[in-house]
């Protein structure tokens, strides 16, 4: 991908050409072909080309490929070391496991609720029997008026009391779900930042440039490495904005490159592209090679 390649687009315009002589000499007018010729220079870009980048901040630790490598899809490439997503990921997991904890039946929370729970079950029995033993003697004026209510009052209080524990259990209960939740998202989130430390191929391919080396720091979308198809290259052109309007799609195209000087490729252009390079006041274009590469 380094090589640079100077391209010869060949434009082909049939123009009319005749000739007059002198009176007395017959002549015929002659077809003549006019070839214009643009030169354009550019790189040899493979297809599917992309950058390799990091995904999280830190020194790059391991580095498993090298230059002119041919990687398969996910494979492991590099890591970077990034202490503060290990950690992470560690407390993440100490959080859930407590979690996990607070949410059993046997946690100290919810068990001391529970035993609550049983005492005011009981009293609530025997408040039922108290009112009820009150309203007999109330019915046969054993006992005045205001004592039986003031046992019915204490078997109301008793219910009130052990429907709020109940409901107290439920809330407890299900913030302990919650958390359990909230834990085990932070714990795949955390799982998967420190995954980051781990740079793996996106997509199969050769490794056609290397921009960092073990041992160099990069940060988060850092360029690592460009990998493209190891078996298709085209000439990526910059094209004078004055020539451009000579360039038409399918239009034949002589490729030299620098580093093989005495040979040329035959190519054709397959795509303009049409946004304007303002630094080079030029347009890009598409070369496909017709004749394979012998490199």
């Amino acid at each position: 991908m380094k090589n640079l390649a100077t391209l010869t687009l060949l434009f082909i315009s049939i123009v009319l050409l005749g000739s007059c002589g002198k009176k007395t000499t017959e002549t015929k007018p002659e077809r003549k072909d006019i070839t214009e010729t643009v030169f354009a220079s550019g790189v040899l870009v493979p297809d599917n080309q992309y950058n390799l980048t990091s995904l999280s901040d830190g020194y790059i630790i391991e580095m498993k490929f090298k230059e002119g490598d041919i990687v398969s899809t996910n494979q492991l490439l590099a890591i970077v070391d990034n202490e503060q997503s290990s950690i992470n990921a560690r407390s993440s997991n100490e959080l859930l496991e407590i979690a996990y904890s607070n949410a059993n039946p046997s946690a100290p929370a919810l068990k001391q609720v529970k035993i609550n729970i049983e005492l005011a079950t009981q009293k609530l029995s025997q408040d039922e029997k108290q009112a009820e033993r009150y309203k007999r003697l109330f019915e046969t004026n054993s006992v005045s008026k205001l004592e039986y209510e003031n046992a019915v009052l204490n078997l109301e209080n008793s219910r009130t009391s052990l429907l709020a524990l109940q409901e107290n259990y439920k809330l407890l209960q299900q913030q302990a779900d919650q958390q359990i939740i909230i834990q085990k998202s932070q714990k795949d989130a955390n799982h998967v930042s420190k995954n980051f430390n781990e740079i793996k191929a996106v997509v199969g391919g050769k490794v056609y440039e290397m921009k960092k080396e073990l041992g160099d720091y990069v940060r988060k979308g850092d360029i690592i490495a460009v990998i493209g198809s190891p078996e298709k290259l085209y000439a990526l052109l910059s094209v004078d904005e004055s020539n451009i309007s000579k360039i038409k799609l399918q239009q034949p195209a002589i490729i030299q490159l620098n580093t093989q000087l005495q040979k040329n490729y035959n190519g054709v252009v397959t795509e303009i592209y049409p946004a304007f390079d303002q630094q080079s006041q030029s347009f890009y274009c598409k070369v496909e090679f017709e004749d394979a590469l012998d490199f």
